[in-house]
């Protein structure tokens, strides 16, 4: 039961990649056109060109893949459970009929739209985890900050909801080990989660969540106590040992993948093949 082993959100891999030294900014942007790209695809072939480019992303990272598929772990029961509702409940009547349980029907019209549907939940994951995987949580606090900058005229707190993001990414495999302690810790006395079905599992799990709350909190508090002491006010006059700054690696990443949308959307909304 090693919770930590197989989540990747918030997790960061230090490489000396052309991937990682990209300027965290330019990752955030890429990504954001990553994530339009893979809700514009409207068939496998598209799906496939993309998993074939992160696969490469992933070796130009220097990540290993066994990262991409480990990091699906956690959410094996909602890509299960996206397949089922799309199978059975897609309103898709069209195509050959494959199996019939009573009034509801598989047609092979809602077995594609199915795995297409849970074929993207993938690639999102995978996408997302490659960039935390390469971003470090100070770089993407950072890369946040800046982006946000423009909007403080209007009032919007960049630094503090770039803060925010930055230490709710770092604590989620603290909060993962703490679940496992506490789990381990229950076990010991008896408690068993693996045994049952799944509601019997679900209801296991319920006496986890107050001790679970009661130490987020603390640690929270200890966090607050922490910045306070070092006179931490924000983000106003603070400045950086190193300064973000763009290169010729970031204009490359953009241009590419700014054409390679603009290629997309251009032949989705044209009719293309």
């Amino acid at each position: 039961m090693e919770l930590t082993r197989y989540v990747s959100i918030g997790q960061y891999l230090p490489r000396d990649s052309v991937v990682h030294r990209l300027d965290p900014r330019t990752k955030i942007g890429v990504t954001t056109l990553l994530m339009v790209v893979i809700f514009v695809i409207a068939d496998f072939t598209g799906y496939g060109l993309l998993a074939a480019s992160l696969v490469g992303l992933f070796l130009l990272a220097q990540i290993p893949l066994g990262y991409a598929a480990r990091g699906l772990r956690p959410i094996l029961f909602l890509l299960l459970l996206t397949f089922v509702l799309n199978l059975f409940f897609s309103g898709l009547r069209e195509g050959t009929p494959l199996v019939r349980l009573g009034p509801l029907v598989i047609t092979s019209e809602a077995l594609s739209r199915a795995a297409f549907i849970s074929l993207r939940l993938v690639l999102l994951v995978v996408a997302t985890s490659l960039f935390t995987y390469t971003t470090s949580p100070m770089a993407l606090t950072d890369g946040m900050e800046r982006l946000l900058r423009p909007f403080r005229r209007i009032g919007v707190p960049g630094h503090e909801l770039a803060m925010m993001m930055s230490i709710a990414l770092r604590f989620i495999p603290t909060l993962l080990e703490e679940t496992e302690r506490i789990m381990k810790a229950q076990m010991a006395r008896g408690a068993e989660f693996q045994r049952g079905n799944l509601l019997r599992r679900a209801r296991a799990m319920l006496p986890i969540l107050v001790p679970l709350f009661v130490s987020a909190f603390r640690r929270a508090d200890e966090l607050a106590l922490a910045m306070e002491a070092r006179a931490y006010r924000g983000g106003e006059g603070r400045t950086r040992m190193k300064e973000l700054a763009f290169a010729a690696r970031d204009a490359v990443a953009w241009i590419v993948s700014v054409f390679a949308t603009a290629v997309l959307l251009a032949s989705r909304w044209l009719g293309l093949p």
